[in-house]
């Protein structure tokens, strides 16, 4: 074996690294070791950089963190790199703090404050993003707009929006990256206060109008983000404009798909179907999720074959289906009462496009039979399904049994419900039994003339201080919403 001078091997590494093969690589790598390079943190760390040069490959995945983990004290760029390239989030975060703990030079900066905050909202690891936050305000890193930004993203992401919007107030230069990050957050709380917090991200988007820097304007993702708030509200007048500040600002929307997609969920969920499908019409391209979202606009509006037929359409188009397209189109079947189609579709799934079903198909195909008084076969259908049913499925079958004065068979499921909420049944308590539950088995008895058994929930709730949760409606009126 000819064994090479130190200046060749980092000329090696310097000049030709990056069009070498992993077998090269590994060549130069035991030069290294024997001539004793790798006692050097330049050469090493420029040998960890070539190693993650393509991170689809796991060999040199493996040989970077073999490196990593035999370095004593590995440099900035060297953690930044396995970092960026070969590491999850949990280990970008862990490979972070180990530099602190180590006392790596220069390791907290700007760019890996940044790139770990994101590592922290994309693994919801609040605790950690907040002592990481700590450091950006120990080191004094806090006039940054990336990193501030990087913060709101954080918080907003692990559902602290109080946190992110105190974070993006204090923020004096905000950049569009900056308001995209709020809005978004907004737009992304979950289900509770989810109306006001809609309200929130439309009312920060002409907050931006006003503020942004003359020639800076919103990009498409703030405007799907928009979409998607208008979607949730159902606010007509607001979406249009939406609508016509995008045709304005952004040349050629129909050429974008996010955009196009967008607008086909928006004007679906608002009611203007006819606008929905004119858009859909004019986009220029449309992936799965385009398909999907004008399939469940047909849903919504009852027009059941028209979606089945868009499947067909779909296919010829040499767009593969997922889970949610057949989500969408079974719930298109049980709004319209298509029991057979449902049921051949359900079956479709898995022997002609290879999806398994999951517990919201069989859901659908439960609500389905449910809703054609086939409350037996429905049951049937629960009990023998491959998943253990949760709540949802039993829920759902106890309001087809009330809808269809099936006493009998509702007692029964409602038993099996409350049980998740006892710990005395073997079924996955993932969604817990709620106040409307013991109401509709209450409504059920009621329904039945079972007077006895009205009393003995309505004191079962009382014991265990379970009160009836009121609803809530809206409606727009002169581009005023009222809720009540």
């Amino acid at each position: 074996m000819v064994l090479l001078p130190r200046s060749q091997c980092l000329t090696l590494l310097q000049e030709l690294g990056h069009v070498m093969g992993l077998e090269h690589l590994k060549q130069v790598h035991g030069q290294m070791m024997i001539s004793g390079l790798c006692r050097q943190a330049f050469a090493v760390s420029k040998l960890v950089e070539l190693y993650c040069f393509d991170s689809s490959d796991c060999e040199r995945r493996d040989y970077a963190w073999h490196i990593y983990r035999q370095a004593e004290e590995p440099e900035r760029q060297m953690i930044r790199n396995i970092m960026i390239r070969y590491s999850t989030p949990q280990e970008a975060i862990m490979l972070f703090a180990r530099g602190i703990e180590r006392g790596t030079r220069d390791v907290a900066d700007k760019f890996t404050f940044t790139f770990v905050l994101g590592a922290c909202a994309r693994s919801s690891a609040l605790l950690e993003g907040r002592q990481i936050h700590a450091q950006i305000l120990k080191t004094g890193i806090t006039s940054d707009v990336a990193v501030r930004t990087s913060g709101v993203h954080f918080y907003a992401s692990c559902k602290d929006i109080g946190s992110a919007s105190q974070l993006f107030d204090e923020i004096p230069l905000k950049s569009i990256a900056s308001w995209n990050a709020i809005i978004a957050g907004y737009c992304s709380q979950g289900p509770e206060r989810s109306h006001e917090y809609a309200y929130k991200a439309l009312g920060l988007f002409l907050d931006m109008l006003i503020w942004l820097p003359e020639g800076v304007k919103p990009t498409e993702t703030t405007m799907v983000v928009l979409l998607s708030a208008c979607s949730h509200l159902g606010v007509l007048a607001t979406g249009s404009c939406i609508h016509g500040y995008i045709c304005k600002t952004i040349p050629l929307p129909e050429g974008n798909v996010f955009i196009g997609t967008g607008l086909v969920d928006m004007y679906s969920k608002c009611g203007c179907l006819s606008s929905s499908l004119q858009v859909f019409e004019r986009m220029k391209k449309r992936n799965v999720l385009t398909w999907t979202a004008m399939m469940a606009g047909l849903a919504i509006h009852g027009q059941g074959k028209e979606a089945m037929e868009l499947l067909d359409a779909m296919v010829s188009e040499n767009v593969t289906p997922n889970a949610v397209t057949f989500t969408c189109l079974l719930n298109a079947c049980r709004h319209t009462g298509l029991v057979e189609e449902g049921l051949h579709l359900f079956e479709s799934m898995s022997s002609k496009f290879g999806i398994t079903p999951s517990l919201q198909h069989y859901g659908c195909i439960t609500d389905l039979l449910g809703r054609a008084g086939q409350v037996e076969e429905a049951y049937k259908f629960v009990s023998d399904m491959p998943l253990k049913p949760d709540a949802i499925l039993w829920r759902t079958l106890l309001g087809s049994c009330r809808t269809h004065g099936n006493a009998e068979l509702g007692e029964k499921v409602g038993k099996l419900l409350l049980q998740l909420e006892q710990g005395r049944s073997d079924l996955p308590a993932a969604i817990l039994p709620t106040s409307e539950d013991y109401v509709a088995l209450s409504n059920m008895y009621a329904s039945a003339g079972r007077w006895d058994n009205v009393g003995e929930m309505r004191e079962m709730m009382k014991v265990k201080g379970i009160q009836n949760r009121p609803g809530c409606s809206a409606i727009q009126v002169c581009n005023s919403v009222n809720s009540w």
